[in-house]
């Protein structure tokens, strides 16, 4: 079995980031080999003033953590596991701002098969689960945490682990780039496509805010006008339809009440019967 490439190092993304024509200096390269955690130590070099568009990528990672402090499983080969460090204007408002990466990865990833793997209907299979997760053939593969930076409200931390493989232990409901695309797929060049994509939607949330990118994240929406079950720890369970997101990327659940908007809670689709 040929087994995925190991995380690049600086040198080969930025040779990477120079051949998809990305300017030097938009994105400031620092890969480890084990952290506890992409976002805590980028937060913290943050904290230290480190630049816009500062990149942490680590081989491997102890403590990653997803939506509400769920374990991410990080180990070498088998994911891509990153931070992006993004400082908007002061005042901006980071509403919606995980959705707006799910688009940047839904882009990516769809150029990207093109033009390395020759698969030109994977965008087909790569669907957006509200709030954070992207999925292939329902399956997740890849998820978004996004924290802001103690102080300075309007620069977010944006962390991402992205499955290139998928260990033994990982439950049937999770899946990895190897299920559409051979796993030798160069990780540096991955991860620049990447990185190109989220520079790109960033500026585009900086000049409008999630608005600019609501309509292309529903066209990619797993649960578009379907039935859901709104699972939540503080307000239990709700039904209803989704009607997709508004302009702050809340999700809109139609209930026989009216138009609920849920900020918060993870969906999953009811079942007939259920």
């Amino acid at each position: 079995m040929t087994l995925p490439q190991p995380s690049p190092d600086a040198a080969e993304i930025g040779a990477a980031l120079a051949a998809a024509g990305v300017p030097a200096g938009r994105f400031l390269i620092d890969v480890r080999d084990d952290v506890s955690s992409t976002n805590s130590t980028l937060i913290e070099l943050a904290e230290q003033g480190a630049a816009s568009g500062t990149v942490l990528l680590a081989h491997c990672q102890r403590a990653g953590r997803g939506r509400r402090g769920r374990q991410w499983h990080s180990s070498p080969g088998d994911s891509l596991t990153f931070s992006l460090l993004w400082r908007f204007a002061p005042g901006t408002v980071p509403a919606g701002l995980s959705l707006a990466v799910g688009v940047a990865l839904v882009r990516a990833l769809s150029q990207f098969s093109q033009v390395c793997a020759g698969d030109t209907a994977l965008a087909q299979r790569l669907r957006l689960k509200w709030p954070n997760d992207l999925l292939l053939d329902e399956r997740k593969l890849a998820g978004v945490l996004i924290e802001l930076v103690p102080g300075a409200p309007h620069a977010a931390v944006i962390g991402i682990g992205l499955n290139r493989r998928l260990p033994a232990d990982l439950p049937p409901e999770v899946c990895a780039l190897a299920c559409a695309w051979p796993p030798a797929t160069p990780p540096a060049r991955l991860l620049a496509s990447l990185l190109k994509e989220l520079g790109r939607c960033a500026d585009e949330f900086a000049h409008g805010g999630f608005a600019a990118l609501r309509s292309e994240w529903q066209g990619h929406h797993a649960h578009q006008n379907q039935a859901v079950r709104l699972c939540d720890e503080l307000t239990g369970e709700r039904h209803g339809v989704c009607r997709g997101v508004d302009v702050d990327g809340a999700l809109l659940l139609e209930t026989p009440a009216g138009i609920e908007r849920v900020i918060s809670g993870d969906v999953s689709l009811r079942g007939p019967g259920s």
